[in-house]
């Protein structure tokens, strides 16, 4: 989908970004009511009718990896075992995992 060609149907689930690069998630749609209400990343919550919808340029994006955003308050230990680096020091991404034929 282009983002001239507006976002579409608002789709529950699904991540967008607007111009100013705010980063939301369409929580729910009431078709009958024509409005999308919306969650941003820091946790604010809207409701957008249908009208400002269709004029919004937007581009779909994945769901961030950091869930974090919503919450003022998380603190590293609230992130499960933090004893432990997440990756072995000597892993510098996913190439090093593939069977490699030499």
């Amino acid at each position: 989908m282009a983002l001239e060609d507006g976002p579409g149907i608002p789709r529950v689930g699904a991540w967008y970004q607007d111009r100013r690069g705010r980063r939301f998630e369409v929580v729910a749609y009431e078709e009958d009511a024509g409005l999308a209400e919306v969650q941003y990343f820091d946790g604010d919550v809207s409701e957008l009718d249908m009208d400002v919808w269709a004029e919004t340029v937007l581009e779909p994006i994945s769901a961030p990896e950091d869930w974090t955003g919503p919450f003022d308050d998380v603190e590293r230990d609230d992130l499960g075992d933090t004893e432990r680096p997440r990756r072995p020091e000597d892993w510098d991404g996913p190439w090093n995992e593939l069977d490699q034929e030499d």
